[in-house]
């Protein structure tokens, strides 16, 4: 308790004294941080009657290949987002380490990269074990994982989540299993390919068990037997 109050007197003490402050660029100061939408301006505009003469934010450069947080978890007290819409520009061409938190083996290049985590909020207690790093054009772009991967896209603000795996079928029946993701509550899609290619086989299940994972081939109208063999899937599911 007595490091909160501190810290709570701390704050106050500092807010009493720069709360009006704000950066505007080398060496001018703007007091009227409250007036603005911007908490930082470092625009090279009014600073320089030279057309040559603007100035750039220069990023430090990261290496996603090594990165790992140095916490899985962060706190209400200390990043309540998760690091949630934070970028970096990495310089390296790679994956990210098989271990560490929400970073498990994505290929990456170099470029800007935004940590893209909207569910790392309280409910899961501020963990970035369930983002990903995506690229800045990744508005069209997304890979799928073998564990579960925070896709681009939200259904009337429900997060999609996204798995790929394999099942099995033996030929002479209609029954396979998906394994049911942790926590899913509904399918929202599922694309089904020939076993190690990019041929899509089928985008639909007769139906699919969400507790269970059993499931049968075939479409919404007639259950079919998938020939013998294994197959590849991407699982899109609604927690």
């Amino acid at each position: 308790m007595k490091l909160y109050l501190t810290s709570i007197v701390l704050a106050l003490t500092a807010s009493a004294n720069v709360a009006f402050a704000q950066l505007r660029a080398n060496n001018a100061i703007s007091t009227n941080i409250t007036g603005q939408s911007a908490f930082i301006d470092a625009s090279a505009n009014g600073f320089s009657n030279g057309a040559n003469n603007g100035k750039g934010l220069a990023f430090p450069r990261t290496d996603l290949t090594v990165f790992t947080f140095v916490t899985g978890t962060t706190s209400n007290f200390n990043f309540p987002t998760a690091y949630d819409g934070m970028v970096v520009y990495n310089s390296k061409t790679g994956t990210t380490p098989a271990t560490g938190s929400g970073i498990g083996g994505q290929s990456v290049t170099p470029g800007f990269y935004y940590f893209s985590n909207p569910t790392g909020g309280s409910a899961n207690a501020y963990a970035t074990s369930t983002g990903q790093w995506l690229p800045f054009n990744a508005s069209t772009k997304e890979n799928i994982l073998t564990t579960e991967t925070v896709t681009n896209r939200q259904v009337n603000s429900a997060q999609i989540y996204g798995i790929k795996g394999t099942f099995a079928a033996n030929g002479t029946t209609t029954a396979v299993t998906i394994p049911a993701p942790a926590g899913i509550t509904a399918m929202y899609g599922i694309t089904i390919y020939k076993a190690g290619t990019n041929t899509v086989y089928s985008r639909e299940l007769y139906s699919y068990d969400t507790s269970t994972g059993a499931a049968v081939t075939g479409s919404p109208s007639m259950s079919v037997v998938y020939p013998n063999g294994t197959y590849d899937y991407v699982l899109e599911y609604l927690k």
